[in-house]
């Protein structure tokens, strides 16, 4: 197994560059997606969880200039990450050219928009916990078009890219995301 910057080290250097803690929490959540997507398919853990974990760390400097989002943080990440990181980070901003070709890559897509989903169907829960929803609720507010209007169901649908059902990438991503509950407030 490759050697790089671990978890503890990427939220530092997420937390560098990213001040809005409600975006930190939505970098861990991608970052937990992830993982537990590389372990569905026996990928690399740790390098998937990273690219979920660092993926927004560019947001706030290009925030105004959303058609640099994902290529100031090649600059930032240069020569901390692997190039896998590099080459995925970009494909999850439509507008920077860059096209998503490998399994990481959709992924990465897909988990950036169901986070927002489900941590959307959390906060609607009496309790606001994630150990509340169920995989039949997110599904039921996925098709509710109205609700969490700013959640892409395409780019959910990029689940498919990498051999998941709809159903089977939200238990995936909700049982993800309950393992970092805590992290996330949730």
């Amino acid at each position: 197994m490759v050697m790089y910057m671990d978890r503890l080290e990427a939220l530092n250097l997420l937390r560098e560059n990213v001040h809005n803690e409600n975006l930190i929490k939505h970098c861990i959540a991608v970052g937990a997606i992830m993982k537990g997507l590389a372990q569905k398919f026996g990928e690399d853990e740790n390098l998937w969880e990273l690219a979920g974990l660092l993926h927004d760390i560019d947001y706030e400097q290009t925030k105004d200039n959303h058609e640099k989002h994902g290529l100031v943080a090649l600059e930032i990440l240069k020569d901390k990450v692997p190039q896998e990181i590099l080459d995925t980070i970009p494909t999850h901003n439509d507008l920077t050219g860059f096209k998503r070709e490998k399994k990481i890559d959709f992924a990465l897509s897909a988990s950036d928009a169901i986070s927002g989903l489900i941590i959307a169907t959390a906060l609607m829960m009496p309790s606001r916990k994630l150990e509340e929803v169920k995989p039949k609720s997110v599904l039921k507010k996925f098709k509710k078009k109205d609700f969490a209007r700013n959640v892409s169901r395409e780019k959910i649908m990029l689940c498919e890219k990498v051999g998941l059902s709809l159903e089977e990438f939200i238990d995936i991503s909700l049982r993800s995301l309950q393992s970092v509950s805590d992290e996330l407030g949730l």
